[in-house]
């Protein structure tokens, strides 16, 4: 073979495995986000305010079934609250969507437990918003709503 066709072929390989990777990066932090939630949801229920503020942005919003809207400190002050105690929080349907360093998750979301001594369930849709920050993903922002009842 001549030195030309053993350069256009290592060319080629070598843009084969680019694409390769380039394709696989998406699913790889497609996984991570995945199972930051998850981390999350379960942080949430534990009431670990350490983990918790680490998956979010200063910049952090959250908007709830009300329609009220919360900062990252006001949602840290709430899931602190011990006088909520959470049985179940749990994530369904969940679907990443990957954009450079902006990753969208929706998905289905059950919570139930009890306020204040009184029961409490929850089933809602949500919307988080991850950016990439260094190596890792945090939360930017977030949206419950509850679905409508036919």
């Amino acid at each position: 073979m001549g030195t030309r066709v053993v350069s256009r072929l290592i060319l080629c390989l070598l843009v084969g495995l680019t694409i390769r990777l380039s394709a696989q990066e998406p699913a790889s932090a497609a996984l991570q986000v995945r199972k930051l939630e998850e981390k999350w949801a379960e942080a949430y229920k534990e009431r670990n305010i350490d983990i918790l503020s680490s998956l979010l942005t200063e910049e952090f919003v959250i908007t709830v079934e009300d329609g009220s809207t919360y900062s990252k400190s006001g949602y840290i002050t709430h899931s602190a609250d011990s006088s909520v105690h959470v049985e179940v929080a749990e994530l369904s349907d969940l679907r990443v969507r990957i954009r450079g360093n902006i990753a969208v998750v929706t998905g289905a979301y059950h919570e139930r437990g009890q306020s204040n001594h009184k029961p409490y369930e929850y089933h809602d849709r949500l919307t988080d918003v991850w950016v990439k920050v260094g190596n890792g993903w945090r939360v930017l922002c977030s949206h419950y709503s509850s679905p409508l009842k036919p």
